[in-house]
């Protein structure tokens, strides 16, 4: 069976213009603008609390009088096209505290400075705490050239359930990190 043949006509080619973009004009000429000064990149960034580190400082030492003890807000720097710094935003204000005691090993005890020291974050004045989120709070115990480190959050500790003991208090925070 033989097929017939049909003929196809050959295919014209048709130019089409590009479409401009919506916020081209149609001279297409883009205006270019300038860049915002304002515009800026966002890093992590601390910034020292000196009057609250002090206040912090000096409550923590009625404590033990050796202690070390400090305050900063972290939050983020927005950093300009030129490298300039134009303005830092709070996110969060932290606590370190170094503290010397006789046992690493007595968790018990620990848990007691834990609480202590939370005791004095939970009375500072609420005016002189930066950022919206809960702070963290990064203790040191030191003893003999050893030292064991704790970091939690506030909320953590909050949420902890009231009474506990000083070793319920350490193993919580500690599971939690």
């Amino acid at each position: 069976m033989a097929f017939p043949i049909t003929a196809v006509p050959i295919p014209e080619l048709t130019v089409t213009l590009s479409t401009p973009q919506i916020d081209q004009p149609p001279d297409g000429n883009i205006p270019t603008t300038p860049p915002n000064p304002q515009a800026c990149g966002y890093q992590w960034a601390n910034q020292d609390l000196p009057e609250l580190s002090s206040s912090f400082q000096a409550s923590i030492q009625a404590l033990q009088s050796e202690a070390q003890a400090s305050a900063y807000a972290f939050g983020e720097n927005c950093v300009l096209a030129d490298g300039s710094i134009g303005r830092f935003g709070a996110m969060e204000t932290d606590f370190n505290v170094t503290l010397n005691v006789n046992d690493l090993t007595n968790e018990s005890d620990l848990g007691e400075w834990i609480v202590k020291v939370m005791q004095v974050i939970q009375n500072l004045p609420p005016e002189k705490i930066m950022g919206p989120q809960p702070g963290r709070v990064s203790m040191i115990f030191q003893s003999n050239g050893d030292q064991k480190i704790v970091n939690f959050y506030i909320n953590q500790y909050q949420a902890l359930a009231p009474g506990l003991g000083g070793l319920e208090v350490y193993q919580a925070l500690q599971t939690s990190q």
